[in-house]
């Protein structure tokens, strides 16, 4: 199950990183001879893709499941994706064509965040959810990493320079295909089906889940009935009454859930998309291939969240984040320094890169996992999109402002550069800070107990935590 839905986080990475690999190459006249405008605005389409995907998906998620959901969010990405590859030319129609695929892509994938997350949380145990959650999250940077390895071979000149690129957009898709087949498997969220009254299916799939654990030789025990819930289906939540809910009734959550995404999509948007530049710039030469330094980068990401998930279910929810997100800061501070000092090189500015985000990597995670678990299970997927979206408008900011920072390529201020990493480092400290003030401990707790369900008429023994 964990394998199945966590693959939407690989197929983001591997998209997202084949498309800023392979869109430099779409210049070449043996290719689509595409304008550097044009070619820059792919990612911008991709974006908005993802935003308007992760609304409209996740208010449909909320209203006709979980388990529907990830299956037309995962064939719009197929379809998306596949046919940018069927891209003809640079001429106004064709351009069209390659923008709306992108934009299809990312709505599908912006959809699967929404309705993936959700249904993860869940179907996963509580004492186990963070640490599944945050390495799920964290397969992001797996499927960068795999597709920053296949494009070495890929783009080197072994194919020809009219299907290379095409080969690579189709890398996703065929992977959607095996997804398919896995995701069959999965359940519907009992949760999901109680709160809209379907209370035998509901059993089925809750009979089908013990029945498989009972399989592999374990035993789940019976539930206490003092924690017995009893629930009335109530009318559907659209986004203006979510952000009543969110601001009136949650408004600490709130914020906790809207700083953490924020500041974690500022630094992750400004250091990756100007990584090459800083790398060409500063040590390598303007000419220099840096592809070769991204995989030990997406490797540090990936082992962050694998490797500390853990502790987010025993140590707890808010020292880990707080502990990641400042401590990430932290050390990109004494990267800036050492940066000014001029003690790096291309290798030992990529490790330090790897440090600082290990422990960021994991922090980002956690605030996806914080988003998807504090709020009542009916807007659980629709409060998932606000945020994303939210984080991704602000986010789209970062390169922009690190690349005014940073100034023109033909000469790049080391000042600029050196005020650029400080200001990320604050922006990350500030997040933790917050989620040490506000941050909830929802570590081993059953969902309902961190956020009692909006249909709830009469609760026994469970606690819907505080504002």
């Amino acid at each position: 199950m964990v394998v199945a839905l966590g693959t939407c986080w690989i197929l983001d990475g591997l998209e997202i990183t084949i498309a800023s690999n392979v869109g430099e190459k779409l210049t070449d006249g043996d290719r689509l001879g595409l304008s550097t405008t044009a070619v820059g605005f792919l990612a911008t389409v991709y974006l908005l893709g993802q935003v308007v995907g992760a609304l409209v998906f996740g208010n449909l998620s909320d209203r006709l499941g979980r388990r529907r959901l990830f299956f037309i969010t995962l064939s719009i990405y197929f379809g998306g994706s596949a046919l940018t590859a069927f891209t003809l030319g640079s001429g106004a129609w064709s351009l069209t064509f390659l923008y709306a695929t992108r934009f299809i892509a990312g709505a599908g994938i912006g959809g699967e965040y929404a309705a993936i997350n959700s249904a993860i949380d869940e179907l996963i145990p509580a004492r186990y959810r963070g640490q599944t959650d945050i390495a799920v999250n964290g397969t992001y940077w797996a499927g960068a990493a795999i597709a920053a390895a296949i494009q070495v071979p890929l783009l080197s000149g072994a194919i020809s320079p009219g299907l290379d690129w095409r080969v690579a957009f189709l890398i996703g898709p065929v992977l959607a295909i095996v997804i398919v087949v896995l995701r069959r498997a999965v359940p519907e969220s009992p949760r999901w089906l109680i709160m809209h009254g379907r209370a035998d299916e509901a059993e089925k799939s809750i009979e089908y889940i013990e029945r498989e654990v009972a399989a592999t030789g374990k035993e789940v025990g019976p539930v206490d009935e003092t924690r017995a819930l009893e629930i009335k289906p109530s009318p559907q939540t659209g986004y203006i009454a979510l952000l009543r809910v969110l601001f009136r009734t949650y408004p600490g959550r709130s914020t906790l859930g809207a700083v953490l995404m924020i500041t974690q999509s500022f630094l992750y948007n400004a250091i990756f998309f100007s990584y090459a530049i800083v790398l060409a710039n500063f040590y390598l030469g303007p000419d220099a291939d840096t592809s070769i330094y991204y995989i030990p980068f997406a490797i540090g990401n990936f082992l962050g969240p694998l490797l500390l998930g853990r502790f987010f279910d025993t140590i707890g929810r808010r020292k880990m984040i707080a502990g990641t997100y400042i401590l990430a800061g932290a050390l990109l501070i004494i990267s800036a320094f050492l940066f000014k000092a001029g003690a790096l090189n291309a290798t030992t500015q990529t490790i330090a890169w790897c440090v600082i985000f290990f422990f960021a990597s994991a922090g980002a995670s956690a605030a996806y996992l914080t988003v998807s678990e504090i709020f009542p299970m009916e807007v659980r997927a629709k409060a998932i999109a606000v945020f994303f979206a939210i984080a991704q408008v602000f986010g789209s900011v970062a390169p922009l402002v690190y690349a005014a920072m940073i100034g023109p390529k033909d000469a790049p201020s080391e000042s600029g550069l050196f005020y650029a990493y400080i200001l990320g480092a604050v922006v990350m400290i500030v997040g933790g800070i917050v989620a040490a003030v506000l941050g909830v401990d929802a570590e081993r707790k059953s969902l309902e107990d961190v956020a009692m369900p909006l249909s709830v008429v009469r609760a026994t023994g469970v606690g819907g935590g505080g504002p």
